[in-house]
C-alpha cells in the first residue's frame, strides 16, 4: 500500500492509498477540499469538524440523488445550502439532519 501526503482545508495528511488507487484518491482529496472550502468561505460556520461533517453530508447525499440530465441545475448551492427546487419532504429531512447535526455536535464543535 502506498502512502500520500495531501492537503485537505489547509492541514496536511498522510493517507494510505491501494497501488494503482491515486488518481482516485487525489481527486477525492480535490472533491472534499473544494466542498469544505465552499462551506468555510460562506463564512457561517468557523469550525473544521462541522465544515466537514457539514461537506461530508452534502457530497453524501449528491451520491444517493439521481443524476441530473444535462444542462439541469442541482439541488444544492455552492454554499452548502439546499435550494428551493428541492421537495418540500427533502428540505425537511435535510433540515431535521442539520439540527440534530448541531445538537450532537453541541457548543465546542466536537463529536465525542
Amino acid at each position: 500500500m502506498k502512502q500520500l501526503e495531501v492537503k485537505i482545508l489547509g492541514q496536511g495528511y498522510l493517507l494510505g492509498c491501494p497501488e494503482g488507487g491515486e488518481d482516485r484518491l487525489n481527486e477525492a482529496v480535490q472533491r472534499l477540499d473544494a466542498a469544505m472550502c465552499k462551506i468555510r468561505d460562506a463564512g457561517k460556520i468557523k469550525a473544521r469538524d462541522r465544515i466537514a461533517v457539514l461537506a461530508a453530508l452534502n457530497l453524501a447525499f449528491e451520491l444517493t440523488d439521481p443524476k441530473p440530465a444535462a444542462g439541469e441545475a442541482t439541488d444544492q448551492s455552492p454554499h452548502g445550502e439546499f435550494e428551493p427546487s428541492m421537495s418540500v419532504a427533502e428540505q425537511t429531512t435535510l433540515s431535521a439532519l442539520l439540527v440534530r447535526l448541531d445538537q450532537a455536535l453541541g457548543e465546542d464543535g466536537q463529536l465525542l
